[in-house]
């Protein structure tokens, strides 16, 4: 029995991303963001809370020196779809002012959230401005963003682990996994 078998919890349906899957995948995106702001200094904005594992191993792969920030946004609470309204809970420390940022999501589900944050960003004269995601959801997609590097595409399922959770729990999980649908119809 492997370790992602051993931490199945009841939520889970069934896992959908492996740990190893996604362990390859941010390896990938590592290089390939290194090679691409060659020479630069990424600014990266992790978005909270849901984003802070897959920038963990995410930045042990990146080759080029970069900083890291945080911004805390709420549009879920405890909610398993986005209530539509996109609050800033705590804004940049510093200010991205002809910096080359990198936003660092978790999840791009409706788009809402990001466009929310790109405009944000956007007023604040950044050098230029990118997104990685580790998951995207075309499916679900209400406003188009931009998406610069993509970890995988997922249909559209309510997915939990690695840093995304089911109110406020499971971000511990080492995979990607599908809640089941009982928890939340």
């Amino acid at each position: 029995m492997t370790r992602e078998e051993l931490i199945v919890v009841e939520p889970v349906e069934r896992i959908l991303i492996s740990g190893e899957e996604i362990q390859k995948r941010v390896a990938e995106l590592g290089r390939q963001i290194s090679a691409d702001y060659a020479g630069k200094t990424p600014f990266l904005v992790a978005v909270l809370k849901g984003a802070f594992v897959f920038l963990a191993d995410f930045c042990r792969h990146l080759t080029v020196p970069h900083e890291i920030h945080f911004m805390a946004i709420s549009s879920y609470g405890s909610a398993t779809q986005s209530s539509g309204v996109v609050r800033i809970l705590m804004d940049l420390p510093a200010s991205p002012e002809g910096k080359d940022v990198l936003i660092i999501e978790d999840i791009v589900d409706s788009g809402r959230t990001l466009d929310y944050i790109l405009r944000n960003l956007r007023t604040r004269n950044p050098a230029s401005l990118r997104v990685c995601t580790l998951l995207s959801k075309p499916g679900r997609r209400e406003i188009q963003v931009p998406l610069d590097y993509i970890g995988f595409e997922i249909p559209d399922e309510f997915v939990l682990g690695y840093g995304l959770d089911y109110d406020e729990r499971y971000r511990n999980l080492p995979y990607i996994g599908v809640l089941k649908a009982e928890y939340y119809t």
